[in-house]
């Protein structure tokens, strides 16, 4: 319980892929760690959308607006953003966890992404969670193994332990 004028301490963001799964209502159940980073989160507001229409991304409503500000800021990229706040909106809602710790989403999302009463991968990553549907998850883990010991020496030689 916070006393005062204390803010409740806001725990790290979660580290690792983890299997979730979204109901046949749009539901997303998220893990427990996910839930605790959010519910530290001084606003409990989300923003769930997609802005490459093949990933999900459940944004705390401070990043999103820090988005916002950059697409209607930054003159050097107004096309762009245009572009991608226009899909951002269609698919996206404003959402609030629910004491179950679920997040819904869209109708819109949902069936853009085939999530509809799916298992889904779950990474926090640039501020957000990232929700991947299983085959989305294994297209890119295809991808990111190739070459893999080539990436992981240069990485190493830019100093990664």
């Amino acid at each position: 319980m916070v006393e005062g004028n204390q803010s409740p301490v806001q725990h790290e963001p979660p580290r690792g892929a983890y299997p979730a799964r979204v109901d046949d209502k749009g539901r997303l159940k998220l893990p427990a760690n996910f839930q605790a980073y959010l519910e530290s989160l001084p606003e409990k507001k989300v923003f769930a959308t997609s802005l490459d229409m093949s990933t999900a991304r459940i944004y705390p409503i401070a990043v999103w607006r820090a988005n916002e500000n950059l697409y209607e800021n930054d003159s050097e990229i107004a096309d762009e953003a245009i572009d991608v706040l226009f899909i951002a909106n269609h698919l996206g809602s404003d959402v609030e966890m629910d004491g179950q710790g679920r997040i819904l989403l869209s109708p819109e999302l949902r069936r853009t992404l085939k999530l509809e009463n799916q298992p889904v991968r779950l990474e926090f990553s640039r501020g957000a969670i990232d929700v991947y549907s299983e085959s989305e998850y294994q297209s890119r883990m295809q991808r990111a193994s190739q070459a893999l010991e080539e990436k992981l020496a240069k990485l190493r030689k830019k100093g990664m332990k």
